[in-house]
């Protein structure tokens, strides 16, 4: 496995987080699976809204959290995804993130880390870190299977 560092950034509002959403999307080329990473409230929703906004299928007001529908589809392939009630590959099975993967499409997958070693590569990996007040730390990694892609 090959990790390169795409973005690495501290931000110290909301707004800013949706501003470096908007850049981020600037890296996503379908297909493309972005893995969004980080405690409760770390601000995982508010970086979606900036990505989606970023991509020009919705707006900012637009993106929910899918936390209780699990999948939104903004555009025609644009996928917002949410494992947080995920409880284990049963689960994961029944949402058909695979079948997402295979088309020419933007997946982002809120508590990624639920994926495990089973995420395809190559992949975005988004850690989000909560600093206190409105500051997160934000990294944005290329994952890939082996150098060579």
């Amino acid at each position: 496995m090959s990790v390169t560092t795409l973005v690495a950034r501290v931000t110290h509002s909301p707004e800013e987080t949706v501003r470096l959403g908007r850049e981020i999307a600037s890296h996503l080329q379908p297909p493309c699976l972005a893995l969004l990473e980080g405690d409760l409230g770390a601000g995982k929703t508010t970086l979606v809204k900036g990505i989606v906004a970023g991509l020009g299928v919705a707006s900012e007001d637009e993106v929910t959290s899918p936390s209780f529908t699990l999948v939104h589809e903004y555009g025609t392939n644009v996928f917002h995804a949410d494992l947080y009630r995920i409880e284990g590959a049963r689960d994961l099975s029944t949402l058909g993130l695979e079948d997402l993967t295979r088309e020419p499409s933007t997946l982002l997958v809120e508590w990624g880390e639920k994926l495990g070693h089973d995420a395809p590569r190559p992949c975005l990996r988004i850690s989000i870190e909560h600093c206190g007040g409105d500051e997160r730390k934000i990294v944005v990694e290329k994952v890939t299977a082996n150098s060579s892609e």
